[in-house]
């Protein structure tokens, strides 16, 4: 079991810094599209001055950055698997002038920090995609100082997150795609009512609630959605390096009919869903 989760690791790794230029290109849009979650993470583990707070698969910096910037004295550790994701997380705190803020490229399953070290820990969307998400739940448990607050992000189910399955749905259509193993990392792995509550509780948290967040995809363009979604979402990349021309058109198409279809204004502003579920030590 040990060596498939290295596996796992090690692809999410690879995949991450891949895909880490087409984050750095679309950030503006997708901070935007990500930011009502972030809002609620932060609301939830109240930063306060003099805090050290980690920020657990922070990619491209947030909501570390914000948090880090809402200090007086403090900071913020920022961890992330993909070193290249961290890079443009680094050049992004450089723009914006924070300084309290520290980078590690790290595994959740392994943290480099000692026991009680934290006052809150933020993480939005990671643990979808980590092979082992009890023993990641544990060692944040763990590096939290007792009173420690916690927040993190997931998806919601498939039906109320269009901007995913309108390309997803679309390819699984048209492509004999192999099903993925039981509990292997996935968009909707998390969506299940009460998993990460559940997780949370079997690590020793307490305090356990959880948050319905809706957010809105603003591509305002069926083109810009599709462009986007072909070079930041590395599933739909995989899949459709397997197709051959004529059936990446076919997708293309049926995508665009799907999406346009649902906003025949031509202003696509795709509705999103997502759980946040906090705990305290």
């Amino acid at each position: 079991m040990e060596k498939q989760f290295e596996q796992i690791r090690e692809q999410q790794k690879e995949s991450w810094n891949k895909f880490s230029s087409g984050w750095k290109k679309w950030n503006d849009l997708t901070m935007d599209f990500l930011k009502p979650v972030g809002d609620e993470i932060i609301r939830s583990i109240d930063p306060k001055n003099g805090q050290i707070i980690l920020d657990v698969a922070g990619g491209t910096g947030e909501p570390g950055l914000t948090i880090a910037g809402m200090l007086n004295g403090g900071k913020v550790i920022i961890t992330d698997l993909s070193q290249d994701m961290l890079e443009i997380a680094r050049e992004n705190a450089d723009q914006k002038g924070i300084k309290n803020v520290e980078f590690k490229a790290c595994d959740v399953c392994e943290l480099p920090f000692a026991d009680d070290t934290f006052d809150a820990i933020s993480c939005r969307f990671g643990f979808m995609f980590f092979p082992d998400m009890l023993l990641a739940a544990k060692e944040m448990f763990r590096v939290l100082k007792p009173g420690g607050k916690i927040a993190v992000s997931v998806w919601n189910v498939p039906e109320k997150n269009f901007w995913i399955t309108a390309t997803m749905g679309t390819i699984n259509k048209n492509m004999e795609l192999p099903a993925p193993p039981p509990g292997a990392p996935g968009m909707f792995r998390c969506a299940k009512d009460g998993l990460i509550a559940d997780l949370f509780s079997q690590a020793g948290l307490k305090n356990i609630t959880q948050e319905e967040i809706a957010g809105k995809l603003n591509c305002y363009t069926t083109d810009t959605y599709w462009i986007m979604m072909t070079e930041i979402a590395a599933p739909v990349v995989a899949a459709l390096s397997k197709a051959d021309e004529a059936t990446k058109e076919k997708i293309k198409r049926e995508v665009y009919l799907a999406v346009d279809q649902k906003y025949p204004e031509g202003d696509v502003i795709i509705d999103s869903s997502a759980l946040v579920i906090y705990g305290e030590k």
